[in-house]
């Protein structure tokens, strides 16, 4: 694969900073925290450059390299740290996904405002669709904060989810092997 012939990801959203600025610090007076003194005056600011900088995907250049000793077995990087928003709560999730080659493909997907399920298809699908594998396998593992800070309140829960492609999917050994291979990475 070369980079004249990879398709881009995603494209970053437009972001208004002053706007989102003016939202965050009409939420915070309508929760009965106005921004005035001097420990909430830059509050507005940050929240919104922390949401812009957590909803900016990673400029993202996919590498693979020859495979001249033919090697043809599963390969699985494990435990490739990733951070998301929540889009029914706008509150952090994160984890470690386990994945055969490319991980930077996870952050770039997982920037933005994602739900879990749909972020581990993702991966699956573009690893699938550009590696040129016989089979893909996409394990995530994270915790989310509207689970644990609000809600059932269960702190320290994961919650799992997996996708699989091509022949991880088809044959049972295969799908084995991965499953076995991340069933325990923590």
């Amino acid at each position: 694969m070369t980079a004249e012939n990879v398709v881009p990801l995603r494209t970053a959203p437009r972001i208004d900073l002053a706007r989102a600025e003016r939202a965050v610090a009409e939420l915070l007076a309508a929760l009965g925290y106005p921004v005035e003194g001097e420990h909430r005056a830059m509050t507005p600011q940050r929240v919104a450059s922390a949401f812009a900088e957590m909803l900016t995907p990673s400029a993202f250049l996919p590498t693979t390299f020859g495979n001249d000793e033919g090697y043809d077995e599963l390969v699985v990087a494990r435990e490739v740290p990733f951070r998301s928003l929540c889009e029914h709560h706008l509150l952090p999730f994160y984890g470690y996904a386990h994945v055969g080659y490319l991980p930077g493909v996870v952050e770039h997907f997982a920037a933005g405002l994602q739900v879990q399920e749909r972020l581990t298809q993702q991966v699956a699908d573009w690893l699938h669709a550009h590696l040129g594998a016989r089979g893909v396998g996409v394990v995530l593992e994270a915790e989310h904060l509207c689970m644990s800070l609000r809600g059932v309140r269960a702190r320290g829960s994961r919650t799992v989810t997996s996708a699989l492609r091509g022949d991880l999917r088809t044959d049972a050994r295969s799908r084995g092997e991965f499953l076995a291979l991340t069933r325990h990475a923590q």
